[in-house]
């Protein structure tokens, strides 16, 4: 497991990799959680929210999850958790720019998020 020192790092270069124009409107910044959110959806306490786009209030935030990447990842160590964070960390960039862009469509990324819920859902009927 990385410490949060290294996770901090880890993102703060990763943000430094991305164009000055991804942060446009994006008032709350990124933080780093140590929280471990479950889905209200999640059937069998089987999911964590790596990282969340937020818009609430006029303010635009990426929230990163410490706490769940710690519970998906516990091994990983720097050089692994690198591509991983980039994943996530540019999952919800794409939200936000595509949020800001009116894109809410049947290729966003939102409807990519609900068919994969729906899928999961689907593969855990009672």
């Amino acid at each position: 497991m990385i410490s949060t020192e290294a996770y901090s790092r880890i993102l703060s270069q990763l943000l430094d990799e991305l164009p000055p124009e991804f942060f446009r409107e994006l008032s709350g910044g990124v933080i780093v959680s140590a929280e471990a959110p479950i889905p209200d959806y999640a059937r069998a306490g089987d999911l964590y929210t790596l990282g969340l786009y937020r818009f609430s209030h006029g303010m635009r935030q990426i929230v990163m999850y410490k706490g769940s990447f710690d519970r998906v990842y516990p091994q990983a160590d720097e050089a692994e958790a690198v591509p991983l964070l980039r994943k996530i960390l540019r999952h919800e960039f794409r939200h936000h720019l595509e949020y800001l862009g009116g894109v809410h469509n049947s290729t966003s990324l939102e409807a990519e998020d609900e068919r994969q819920k729906q899928a999961y859902l689907a593969s855990h009927r009672e």
